[in-house]
């Protein structure tokens, strides 16, 4: 009998040493969750015997469970590394388009071929689809999207409009020649911005300043003039030239009251005709000191170019692009389960549900018990050498003792035998 029991002895001791022998090996696999054995003792009785002389039967493995603890949080360089602290998972499809729908907590994603964050398996990270602001439509899995990466941006868009508030030098003395740009002596300060045709194409323009008219007892205002450049191209409303600009003695700009619109021109680039509108704004003065732009903006844009992506703690991603512009892409699908311990490992630190782990329950990162996710970082393994090495001695006494048990039995019987 004691050959038996020492037997189950030797299979749980086994066991556990391979349990623990995974875990030392996964200790630097990132989202990993550590397995623990569970025992349970074998008692064989039938109703006549005396309970007080019932010898148990040996040991039996009752099941290998993972312990679903928050590992440590290391930070990455990637803004798609991505953790999660606090409960759930994240939702990953394999990218043959399957039915297959896997849970993970190894946020080491990457960009494929085809601009698709993907795990280390090649499945696609699901993102729940938003509203331009970010507002979540639906939380449903069935809703999901494979979160793919935009290389560009839109359309490009022509300049229509130039805002540009600057401070004149009140000392500027006034120009009586004519305006011409390569003679510096007829303007009194420039700015140049950039501004785009039809095509996304840059053009060059430069604003010009020239003062015009000092205050006379006739007309108490200073006068300036301010010449619109478009590379080659001087701007002109009404076929006139320049954009009139007044300021009183206290240097507040008196006119234009608005936005001063030019004719349309043809740009040289071969985009479509522009009708540009000049617009100094209130913020225009003329005080003492230096030139000083205050402000300067402009409507258009080229097709932008990826440049930046974040995920912020609710999970939305968000593309920036060199034009500017910014777009939301969705935010990451997180689940979570009534019984995480009951779900059934498939390898890569994944899983898929079981009748014991319940259905996924899905929904946005920090919302409803719902854990809030860490762009920038990994989630390490939960597993403590110090620990695993200590239970790997403990397994290994263990299943030495069983196997001195077997070696001891054997002793005896043989003794036994002997006996004569």
């Amino acid at each position: 009998m004691s050959f038996y029991t020492a037997l189950t002895g030797l299979n749980g001791a086994q066991t556990e040493l391979s349990t623990i022998a995974n875990n030392i090996a996964n200790a630097s696999t990132n989202g990993f969750k550590k397995s623990r054995v569970a025992f349970g003792d074998i008692i064989a009785s039938t109703p006549l015997q005396d309970p007080a002389r019932v010898i148990g039967s040996g040991t039996a493995v009752r099941g290998v469970t993972q312990l679903m603890t928050q590992g440590a949080i290391a930070t990455s360089d990637s803004s798609l590394d991505m953790a999660i602290s606090g409960q759930g998972f994240f939702t990953v499809k394999s990218a043959n388009g399957g039915a297959q729908t896997s849970f993970t907590r190894n946020g080491a994603f990457a960009v494929d071929a085809d601009r698709f964050v993907i795990d280390g398996d090649g499945r696609r990270l699901q993102v729940f689809p938003t509203t331009a602001d970010g507002s979540i439509t639906s939380t449903a899995l069935t809703s999901t999207t494979s979160l793919q990466l935009p290389l560009t941006s839109g359309a490009p868009r022509a300049t229509t409009a130039i805002k540009l508030a600057v401070n004149l030098p009140a000392s500027a003395a006034v120009t009586t020649a004519p305006f011409a740009p390569a003679n510096a002596a007829t303007y009194a300060s420039s700015t140049s911005l950039t501004l785009y045709d039809s095509l996304g194409n840059p053009l060059a323009a430069t604003v010009y300043y020239t003062k015009t008219a000092t205050p006379t007892v006739a007309d108490p205002l200073h006068h300036w003039t301010a010449h619109v450049v478009v590379g080659t191209t001087e701007l002109t409303s009404g076929g006139i030239a320049g954009v009139p600009m007044s300021f009183d003695s206290t240097g507040a700009m008196t006119s234009p009251a608005g936005p001063a619109a030019f004719d349309a021109f043809t740009p040289a680039s071969g985009g479509a005709a522009i009708a540009l509108s000049f617009d100094p704004g209130v913020a225009t003065t003329q005080k003492s000191g230096g030139f000083t732009i205050v402000a300067s903006a402009q409507d258009g844009f080229a097709t932008g170019k990826l440049q930046s992506v974040a995920v912020d703690k609710s999970g939305m991603v968000q593309a920036s692009f060199t034009n500017g512009e910014v777009q939301v892409l969705g935010k990451v699908a997180v689940v979570m389960f009534s019984d995480p311990e009951g779900l059934k490992q498939t390898g890569d630190a994944s899983y898929v549900t079981t009748p014991e782990s319940g259905p996924p329950i899905s929904g946005e990162a920090g919302q409803n018990g719902l854990g809030t996710i860490l762009s920038g970082s990994l989630e390490r393994s939960n597993v403590d050498l110090t620990d695993e090495l200590v239970g790997l001695i403990t397994a290994q006494r263990s299943f030495q003792a069983n196997a001195k048990t077997i070696e001891t039995a054997s002793s005896l019987l043989t003794t036994i035998i002997q006996i004569h």
